[in-house]
């Protein structure tokens, strides 16, 4: 990728503008905070579990592998350390803004379709047996034959949400947008074979994989719990990704469209500029065409379109 000079666009020279042209999509973040919280707070749909349905539901009910506090750290706070490293080495605070905001929108409308789903849902765990009779003794309703749950509310609530997983939701929407990142950061696809590139992109997706396993392997979860929620996460991180980044396989694949709009806007104003911001643009453009990776760019029309214009007396 291009190497920039420092200080370019930074935090301070650009933040401002960049969050004033961005604030409703922030205060937008903030709705769909407040509509998941409100989605965990409401009752999930209790589905009839008979006594012959229990069979399945049996399974050991223990503390997950991964509890819910390690979620936010890996999915979240680890891309967003990422993100921050590749700012202070690069200033370019495009690439900082539209990261954290791809990543936050990832995350949070992940939340809202998988506790959505949830609530509609209200499927039980393979642990919903020891959730309902923690002393072992079932307990079911004569007339209808609806299990009559004895146990703290709490944790029963929390039985009738296990489809889709959670856990594998949010890993595979944070973490594959962060495999997205660091796909387009290090040219994964840029036609030059370096294979090993595809280990840091997968690396990742890898993590998320695991956590969905982990679901399965304590019983908090059946198979089909993770394969949904892993492909909720990553068709949302995918979406969220190309909104401000271009793929990865392309020769801009590596910073914000946000960003070459603004070197567009810049060398179309260039006269209006300040004599610094001018200065510091060039320095830019220049560094960008010293880069083994720039391509120039042929800005003249097609033949074809030429020989239309010359016909027409538009072009002597």
């Amino acid at each position: 990728m291009p190497d920039f000079q420092l200080g370019s666009h930074t935090l301070k020279s650009h933040g401002v503008e960049v969050a004033k042209v961005h604030k409703y999509d922030w205060l937008i973040l903030l709705l769909l905070a407040a509509v998941d919280i409100t989605l965990n707070v409401i009752e999930p749909f209790h589905r009839f579990v008979g006594e012959e349905m229990m069979t399945d539901l049996k399974y050991p009910f223990h503390k997950d592998t991964i509890p819910l506090w390690a979620v936010p750290i890996y999915a979240v706070i680890l891309p967003l350390v990422i993100f921050l490293l590749y700012y202070f080495c690069r200033k370019d605070v495009y690439d900082l803004h539209h990261a954290i905001l791809g990543l936050f929108y990832s995350v949070l409308i992940t939340l809202v379709i998988t506790d959505s789903i949830k609530d509609a849902v209200g499927r039980p765990r393979p642990n919903f047996f020891w959730r309902c009779f923690p002393d072992g003794i079932g307990e079911f309703d004569p007339v209808s034959g609806n299990a009559m749950c004895n146990g703290d509310k709490k944790v029963i609530k929390e039985g009738h949400k296990s489809f889709p997983s959670g856990h594998t939701s949010v890993s595979f929407a944070g973490l594959g947008f962060l495999a997205w990142y660091l796909s387009g950061k290090i040219k994964v696809f840029d036609r030059r074979g370096h294979s090993a590139k595809l280990c840091i992109a997968f690396l990742p997706l890898l993590c998320a994989a695991l956590v969905g396993i982990s679901r399965v392997d304590d019983y908090w979860h059946h198979w089909q719990d993770v394969f949904a929620g892993g492909l909720i996460g990553i068709t949302i991180a995918s979406i969220c990704y190309l909104q401000s980044f271009p793929l990865p396989n392309q020769h801009d694949g590596w910073a914000p469209h946000a960003y070459f709009s603004m070197l567009a806007a810049e060398r179309n104003g260039g006269l209006s500029m300040s004599p610094a911001t001018r200065a510091n643009s060039l320095r830019m453009r220049r560094t960008d065409m010293d880069s083994p990776d720039f391509t120039p760019q042929d800005t003249s029309p097609p033949p074809h379109q030429l020989l239309e214009e010359m016909e027409t007396g538009r072009r002597y």
